[in-house]
């Protein structure tokens, strides 16, 4: 007796033949696929929490500096960790935002929960969409699966979004629903879907100045500004740089298996001295690349890496003024090909070929406006 199958994605059916060939029996089966689908997408959310950046060690990294400046920021924390409010954190690049966006987190009702980290201007215009709220299979070209975004992932908890001054419009439209409503649309649907999720945000730009060029939404910017916090640079909280110095030379030299028992008296006086354009990261890179090179108990490093163009001898201040004017016309013309974007993949960033914080920095140091050039093309749109 011969039996023979057919197979689809719910069911399966049997069919029992005689030797004549004739159907004898009918089998069928039919398999609920729900809990598979679950399943998968439970293994979807975990691996989007990892790439969110969940490392539960750094969760418990405290804040190190007790300036008055800090000490007035950490208040703030305290105070608005339990309330649930959205949190925009301002300041300049390097200052330790992500570090307080996490206190907040684990400090609140949420801190059993995820804390996701979107770095906004990491991802392609095109697919941060996506990487936000999700897709539906066949939404467009390479969608073959379902995807969660970062807002589904991150439900019950937390959500850092870091450079939100980024986001295009589009997606600040679908944020600001988001802040409204507490729900999303996977791309590809029309289907709302409830999250529940506790926004903090952050960003080194001016968003009021934004808000007047026109590439920040104002209404967007109020449900984030519920409670901002403005975060100090490292050149106002000088007080702060013994401890942070010492802090990260007891973390490298751990790491390295050195013993640095002493601070040459004259190393943290240039450290005191320095401005930190790089804030809190530019120390840290400095001390940890000091512990790698001593060779003694006394931790030291070279001036000159410290060294500012103001100590630049008085012959080369005429050119280095004419290169700076050569840097400014080099800069002033990529933003305007880029219509004042700076990251991403049509970012004046990725024309110049140098990284975005280079940029972001010689643009705030020769004093351009970067959104004259995206008001002059709405202008001429407009026209």
């Amino acid at each position: 007796m011969d039996i023979s199958s057919k197979f689809d994605a719910r069911h399966t059916a049997f069919s029992e033949i005689n030797v004549a060939g004739k159907i004898i029996n009918w089998y069928a089966r039919s398999i609920d696929i729900g809990d598979r689908k679950r399943a998968e997408e439970k293994i979807q959310n975990g691996n989007l929490v990892l790439r969110g950046g969940i490392e539960r060690s750094s969760m418990f990294e405290e804040i190190v500096g007790s300036s008055e400046p800090m000490s007035q920021v950490v208040k703030q924390v305290v105070k608005v960790a339990p309330s649930g409010a959205t949190v925009l954190l301002l300041g300049e690049t390097g200052t330790g935002k992500e570090l307080l966006a996490r206190a907040v987190h684990r400090r609140s009702n949420r801190s059993e929960r995820a804390f996701i980290r979107v770095n906004c201007a990491a991802i392609p215009q095109p697919l941060i969409a996506s990487e936000l709220f999700g897709h539906e299979k066949g939404a467009f070209t390479g969608a073959i699966q379902r995807r969660l975004g970062r807002f589904e992932s991150a439900d019950g908890g937390t959500i850092f979004l870091d450079e939100v001054g980024d986001l295009p419009v589009e997606t600040q439209i679908a944020l600001l629903r988001v802040l409204q409503e507490r729900e999303i649309e996977r791309v590809g649907s029309n289907q709302p879907i409830p999250v529940d999720v506790r926004v903090i945000a952050a960003t080194n730009r001016d968003l009021r100045e934004a808000v007047t060029a026109g590439t920040f939404r104002q209404d967007l910017f109020y449900r984030l500004n519920v409670f901002p916090i403005q975060v100090p640079s490292l050149r106002e909280r000088v007080a702060d740089i013994p401890v942070l110095v010492e802090y990260f030379i007891e973390r490298y030299a751990r790491q390295a298996g050195k013993k640095i028992k002493h601070i040459r008296t004259e190393t943290l006086e240039l450290f005191k001295a320095y401005d930190w354009p790089g804030n809190i990261r530019e120390l840290q890179h400095i001390v940890e690349r000091g512990v790698i090179l001593c060779e003694s108990e006394t931790f030291d490093i070279d001036e000159n890496w410290l060294r500012r163009e103001s100590t630049q001898s008085s012959a080369a201040v005429a050119p280095l003024s004419a290169l700076r004017d050569q840097q400014r016309e080099i800069i002033e013309s990529a933003l305007e090909k880029c219509q004042g974007r700076v990251s991403g993949l049509s970012g004046a960033a990725r024309l110049l070929r140098i990284p975005r914080q280079t940029l972001e920095s010689k643009i705030a140091s020769l004093g351009i406006n970067r959104y004259h050039f995206r008001s002059q093309t709405k202008i001429q749109a407009v026209r």
